[in-house]
């Protein structure tokens, strides 16, 4: 079950307002080295078709993981049920939730809480770049609404640690 829309809109009220730039000024892109002090030595792991991933904090043993998202514009993350809370704040171009058309540019902050079911797809000319930090499972839903897939902090993990040693990985 979604959580009620007026509890994921009065998060991201009360996140605050988005940095502002001028009108009909599109966001700079951000440089490869400046887009989180330290990540640039860390491979991006292929998801799928125009989405990878950086990995930069997820433990085995752990709950919660932070990660690095990258999409190209017209992919889309499928829908999906987050079983605990999610923070994911836009670095670079924009994404729009499936659930309610609400577009998300560079500065925006989304919080999803614990049962969050939700779509989304990157959207205008640009690659998408979000920070997320998920804790708990991920669980991938079909049509119905049925889990397809099941995904924690350490099969993430162990998958991203597998990639690294494949050439599939990009720098």
């Amino acid at each position: 079950m979604s959580a009620p829309r007026e509890q994921v809109a009065l998060a991201r009220r009360a996140s605050g307002p988005a940095r502002q730039r001028p009108r009909g000024r599109p966001a700079p892109a951000p440089r490869r080295d400046d887009v989180l002090a330290g990540s640039e030595h860390l491979p991006w792991m292929e998801v799928g078709p125009g989405f990878e991933l950086k990995l930069l904090h997820g433990e085995r043993d752990g709950d919660t993981r932070a990660l690095l998202l990258r999409l190209e514009p017209g992919t889309v993350v499928g829908r999906h049920r987050h079983a605990g809370e999610v923070h994911a704040f836009n670095l670079a171009g924009e994404r729009k939730l499936l659930d309610t058309g609400e577009v998300v540019g560079p500065g925006g902050y989304v919080y999803e809480p614990p049962g969050n079911v939700d779509s989304w797809m990157a959207v205008g000319d640009r690659p998408l770049l979000v920070f997320v930090t998920v804790r708990g499972a991920l669980a991938s839903l079909d049509g119905r609404g049925k889990v397809v897939r099941r995904d924690s902090t350490a099969s993430l993990a162990q998958a991203y640690r597998r990639a690294l040693s494949k050439p599939l990985c990009r720098g």
